[in-house]
């Protein structure tokens, strides 16, 4: 007997006969023997119908109202699959993650993990229940009902596993898996049977959308056995997301095509070249908690540089604004930003025993044209920013450049 989280998406719980062959799916494994929690999102398209409600009361909503509001999606859909499942006979309780209790800081519409009490869970599950958990909440120290931001669920699925120290966590989405890239963007995207954590934390912070970043994080900090698998399917191992790296991992060297259409460059020009500089640029944008991804200050010259950025595509008015301010205090010369951008990421530990990785890359995108504005490095990932109109065609040539549609 095993105990496994198993964590469903929007779209696997978008309507009633979604919501009923959940509980069926649920049942058959409570049948084999396993104890089962189970952590659920909003129906699909119901975060965005709450927000969207949020703001014709209010066009900046406040965010822990926000959050009161938003946590009902879950709150719903946790109750139905428990209608669900006793409607086949399969005991069930539902809990909002209050009610659980997870614990989190009080930064309302991201809040993050702090804690979980699994005490009533593992009550339940012993007396032989099936444990749903409302996922993407929590509350914090005074009470107030949080939210983890868009994706939570996934962090919740993952941080329940943590504490339950689950044997697998299970998250159904609707694909069957982690594939070498997007299929809509080429249908010839393989599935990969095992990614390395690594691998998949680059992929997710690259702008893959199987998983939530934060997820794969907690899964690899705590060790927790995390597996991809589609809820309309009955059959399939799906992806297997481990710390080890497969004893064929040499024979791929990159693993997959990432990309991002979410992002916008910010630049400053004539920035003095002196100590400080990056913090004071940087740290105002950070006081306002947006997030920098890319950095790149350019070689000094005439005692002035230009320093570039980028930030997520939302953030993007709210960051120039800051710069423009900022301008102001150091005396540079001009702010400019682009919001037509993209990043395009290869990902692989292979990488690491390979040299050559960039060069290969770099020349497939000069021999299609494409010009390349930033570029930024790890140890198995070279990230580069291009013209968002590229895209695809970057996303194309690559996943071929690399050998992603041959079978291995």
């Amino acid at each position: 007997m095993a105990l496994i989280v198993q964590k469903y998406g929007g779209t696997s719980v978008g309507n009633p006969e979604r919501i009923k062959n959940v509980a069926k799916r649920v049942a058959r494994f409570r049948a084999q023997g396993h104890q089962v929690v189970v952590v659920v999102s909003a129906m699909s398209g119901e975060t965005n119908k709450l927000i969207a409600l949020a703001k014709e009361i209010s066009a900046n909503p406040d965010p822990r109202e926000l959050d009161q509001v938003c946590a009902t999606g879950e709150q719903v859909t946790i109750g139905l699959l428990s209608m669900a499942l006793k409607e086949i006979g399969v005991p069930a309780r539902s809990y909002t993650g209050g009610q659980v209790k997870v614990l989190t800081d009080n930064t309302f519409t991201k809040a993050r993990i702090l804690s979980i009490d699994e005490s009533n869970m593992r009550r339940d599950l012993d007396a032989g229940m099936v444990v749903v958990v409302a996922g993407f909440q929590g509350v914090d120290a005074d009470g107030n009902v949080t939210t983890l931001g868009r994706g939570g669920s996934d962090t919740s699925g993952v941080a329940l596993a943590a504490a339950l120290k689950a044997d697998e966590c299970q998250i159904y989405t609707d694909v069957d898996g982690v594939y070498t890239t997007d299929p809509r963007v080429v249908p010839e995207a393989r599935k990969l049977d095992t990614v390395t954590f690594e691998e998949m934390l680059e992929m997710a912070s690259l702008g893959s959308k199987v998983l939530q970043i934060r997820s794969v994080e907690f899964a690899g900090k705590y060790k927790v056995k995390l597996r991809v698998l589609s809820s309309f399917q009955d059959e399939g191992e799906g992806t297997l997301i481990t710390v080890e790296e497969d004893k064929n991992m040499e024979q791929p060297i990159i693993s997959g095509i990432a990309f991002n259409r979410d992002e916008a460059k910010l630049t400053m020009l004539g920035v003095p070249d002196k100590p400080g500089i990056a913090y004071q640029i940087l740290g105002a944008i950070a006081e306002a908690n947006i997030d920098v991804d890319m950095i790149i200050q350019n070689v000094g010259h005439d005692g002035t540089t230009d320093f570039s950025f980028t930030v997520n595509h939302g953030d993007f008015a709210r960051a120039q604004g800051i710069l423009e301010k900022v301008k102001a205090e150091l005396g540079a010369r001009q702010v400019t930003g682009d919001n037509k951008i993209c990043k395009v990421s290869a990902v692989g530990v292979g990488m690491r025993s390979h040299p050559g990785v960039a060069s290969k890359m770099f020349k497939a995108l000069a021999d299609e044209g494409i010009n390349i504005q930033m570029i930024s490095t790890s140890e198995i990932k070279i990230s580069v920013v291009l013209d968002e109109k590229y895209l695809e065609l970057a996303v194309r040539v690559l996943h071929r450049t690399f050998g992603l549609d041959q079978s291995v």
